[in-house]
């Protein structure tokens, strides 16, 4: 597809994001999966539910543009989903991982409020009220995820992290007592 008009470029960025929801929906099961606090796994359940919903209505707004939706792979997505899968490669604390599961969400989130804006400011300037009604609700939903992860990660998960890092701290500082112990 040329991209040679503003409304081109539109449609590209309504396809591209609703490829980054797709890849999204398959993603978040395994983030569930892997979160342990229970906290964390309901509020990625949560946002599983509305990513769906958000799906289906790119799917309407793109098609009230006379566009099919499917065609376009959105690799920034594709990439940013990739960096969160490495978390689950290396060995890690629980909490730790918690505390890492919440950054790649964050990153994932970050990377739609800054799609849905730009799209959503594309559909006012082209006079598409009721598609920019809708993906307004959309950056609404995602900033509201943001902060749900912030405040997760800020008013616990975080804390626990450090404190399991702490812990390995002061196991170490046992262990190299109790080595200088047995060399003295």
């Amino acid at each position: 597809m040329a991209l040679d008009t503003l409304r081109d470029l539109y449609v590209d960025k309504l396809k591209d994001l609703y490829s980054a929801e797709n890849q999204i929906i398959k993603a978040l099961p395994r983030m569930i999966k892997g979160a342990t606090s229970m906290e964390l796994q309901h509020a990625l359940q949560d946002h599983l539910s509305i990513t769906e919903t958000q799906s289906q209505r790119l799917e309407e707004i793109i098609s009230n543009l006379g566009e099919r939706a499917k065609g376009k792979k959105c690799v920034g997505m594709e990439g940013v989903l990739e960096e969160g899968k490495e978390l689950f490669k290396e060995k890690i604390d629980a909490e730790v991982l918690d505390a890492g599961i919440i950054a790649a969400a964050q990153s994932v989130e970050h990377y739609e409020i800054a799609g849905y804006g730009t799209a959503r400011a594309w559909a006012q300037l082209l006079g598409h009220e009721e598609a920019a009604e809708l993906l307004q609700q959309t950056l609404d939903e995602e900033k509201e995820a943001d902060h749900t992860l912030s405040a997760l990660a800020e008013t616990w998960i975080n804390e626990m992290a450090e404190q399991e890092d702490e812990g390995e701290d002061e196991e170490e500082n046992q262990r190299e007592l109790t080595t200088s112990a047995w060399k003295a």
